[in-house]
């Protein structure tokens, strides 16, 4: 898959959810480099019920540029595909959730140019409880190379009330926008 457009490269950034009535929106914001927040880099928002799952990000918080996205191509489907496209409709990568593998641990396929990973939940245990209990845990994702094993990413849900995540993305390789949009992908999907 051709990159769209120069890679866009962050080695970590921070997710928090605004819970609105009508859509889920995200704050996406750098970190420092003492480690502590950033800039805002994008605002994502998600509508609730919406047929065909959509998450536009945009530049502003007056969501006036559409920067980057990512969109199912079926609905309803358990096992879709997420194409995640920048500003301009240009394809930067996918995800897919892996339905089988995730009924013990969430599961998760990530593509981008010279980039393909899976991500799964790292404590078992916590995936099972979480299933159960709405209850504000802890929990961590980790992707690795498909190929080589290494670390590409890993997107860490912070013990809070409202969802918070700390994303670091290791692999130079991985666009920030296809890691954003798998890093609120996480929440937004395995929220329903």
């Amino acid at each position: 898959m051709p990159p769209s457009a120069t890679l866009q490269h962050l080695d970590q950034f921070f997710i928090k959810q605004r819970i609105t009535m009508m859509v889920n929106r995200y704050e996406v914001r750098e970190a420092n480099p003492d480690g502590s927040e950033g800039r805002l880099v994008a605002i994502a928002q998600q509508k609730r019920m919406a047929m065909k799952e959509q998450v536009t990000f945009y530049a502003d918080e007056a969501r006036t540029q559409a920067v980057f996205s990512f969109k199912a191509r079926q609905a309803l489907d358990l096992a879709a595909v997420y194409d995640v496209t920048d500003g301009a409709g240009q394809p930067l990568g996918w995800f897919q959730k892996d339905f089988g593998a995730s009924l013990l641990r969430s599961s998760f396929h990530l593509v981008g140019p010279g980039v393909e990973a899976y991500g799964q939940e790292r404590n078992q245990v916590v995936g099972i409880i979480r299933r159960f209990v709405d209850l504000p845990f802890s929990f961590h994702f980790d992707f690795t190379d498909k190929k080589s094993g290494v670390a590409v990413m890993s997107s860490e849900r912070q013990f809070t009330l409202r969802d918070r995540y700390t994303v670091k993305v290791a692999d130079p390789r991985l666009d920030f926008r296809l890691a954003a949009a798998m890093a609120v992908g996480l929440d937004a999907l395995l929220a329903r």
